[in-house]
C-alpha cells in the first residue's frame, strides 16, 4: 500500500553566506531593513517538501506516491526522480508556468532566509486525492493554499490518515483555518518554531494542541524532538551525524522516517527514532536529495544510535 504525499515540487537555488545574520540585523533597524549577503558559494537542487519526504520515503523502501503542480521547465527534475524510481503518475504540468523556486541562504549557525516563488504550486488543487488508489496514508504539506485545503477535506473525507505539516506555508493561514485542518488531522508535525506561530495563531497550548491529534510531533534541531501521544511527551534524542554540512531538507527526511514508522505500525519512540536517523544522514549532505545511503546502511545507523542511546541512558540512571 502506498503513502502519498502532497506537497510542492521545487527547485532550490541555495546560498551559503560565511558568517552569522545577527551580526549583520540591527534589531533596532529592521523597520527600515536593508541588507545584502555576500555568497560567493550557490548551487542549484532539487527540492520541495514533495520531492524531498518521497526521496527520503523511496530510500526506506516505503512506496511514496507524490501529488504535485509543477511548470513547463520540469524536465530536468521529471529526469530524476525516473532515475531514483519515483513514480510521477499525480505530478500535473501546469502550461505558461515556473515551477516553483525557493531561494534560500543559509549562515554558519545553520539559520535560513528563504525567498519563494510559488508558480505552479498555486494550481495544486487542481490534482485530487479521489484520483490516488491503494493509498493507506497520507501527508498535507506545504503547497498551494486551495490544494492543501482540498487534499486535507479528501483524506478526511476518504477515511485515509494523515499528517498535517502546516511547515512554511504557516503565514497562509489564520487561527480559525489552522484548527480547521488539525480537527482533520490525524497527527501534526511542526518545528519548535512553527509550534510557537500555531499556539500564537489558535490560543491553544501544547497540551490542547495534541488533544485533538493522535500524535503532536515537534522538532527541536539539535536538541532533538518531542512526540506527544498517549496521553504523554516522549522525549527522542537527536542522532549524531557524522558532519553537519546543509539544515535544508533535514525536516523533510524526518517526516519521511515518521511516516514510514507510522505506516508500519510502530511505537512513537521507535519512529521518533528512526525519523532523528533520517535526519541525521541528511545533514550530512547539501542539498535535500544527494545523500544515498542504501537500506542496509540506514538500518546500521539507526541500529549504533539505538545502542548509544541506551548506553547515555544506564549511565545517567541513579545508584
Amino acid at each position: 500500500m502506498q503513502t502519498l504525499i502532497c506537497g510542492s515540487l521545487a527547485f532550490d537555488t541555495i546560498m551559503v553566506f560565511q558568517d552569522s545574520f545577527k551580526n549583520h540585523i540591527l534589531p533596532d533597524q529592521i523597520h527600515k531593513l536593508s541588507v545584502a549577503f555576500y555568497v560567493p558559494e550557490m548551487r542549484r537542487e532539487f527540492g520541495g517538501t514533495a520531492g524531498n519526504i518521497a526521496y527520503n520515503l523511496q530510500l526506506l523502501e516505503g512506496k511514496p506516491l507524490m501529488m504535485a503542480t509543477v511548470g513547463d521547465d520540469f524536465g530536468t527534475y521529471a529526469n530524476w526522480l525516473k532515475q531514483n524510481n519515483l513514480v510521477t503518475t499525480h505530478i500535473k504540468t501546469i502550461a505558461n508556468s515556473f515551477t516553483a523556486q525557493a531561494f534560500i541562504t543559509t549562515d554558519i549557525d545553520d539559520n535560513q532566509i528563504t525567498a519563494f516563488h510559488p508558480g505552479a504550486m498555486v494550481e495544486s488543487h487542481q490534482n485530487s486525492v479521489k484520483d490516488a488508489n491503494n493509498v493507506t496514508l497520507a501527508i498535507v504539506a506545504p503547497d498551494g493554499r486551495d490544494g492543501m485545503f482540498a487534499h486535507a477535506r479528501e483524506c478526511f473525507d476518504a477515511g485515509i490518515p494523515f499528517l498535517f505539516d502546516p511547515g512554511q506555508g504557516l503565514p497562509m493561514f489564520n487561527g480559525e483555518e489552522l484548527l480547521h485542518f488539525i480537527e482533520m488531522a490525524t497527527y501534526l508535525a511542526v518545528n519548535d518554531y512553527e509550534s510557537q506561530i500555531i499556539q500564537d495563531k489558535t490560543g491553544l497550548n501544547l497540551a490542547q494542541l495534541a488533544s485533538k491529534v493522535e500524535a503532536l510531533i515537534v522538532t527541536l534541531g539539535g536538541q532533538g524532538s518531542h512526540i506527544y501521544a498517549d496521553g504523554q511527551r516522549y522525549q527522542v534524542p537527536c542522532v549524531k551525524a557524522t558532519s553537519i554540512v546543509d539544515p535544508t531538507g533535514c525536516g523533510d527526511a524526518y517526516r519521511a522516517g515518521l511516516l514510514y514508522g507510522i505506516a508500519n505500525g510502530w511505537d512513537w519512540p521507535t519512529c521518533g527514532r528512526l525519523a532523528s536517523t533520517m535526519g541525521a544522514i541528511k545533514i550530512a549532505s547539501r542539498g535535500g536529495q544527494n545523500h544515498k545511503p542504501t537500506r542496509d546502511e540506514i538500518e546500521n545507523i539507526y541500529a549504533q544510535a539505538l545502542v548509544a542511546q541506551v548506553a547515555a541512558e544506564e549511565k545517567t540512571k541513579p545508584l
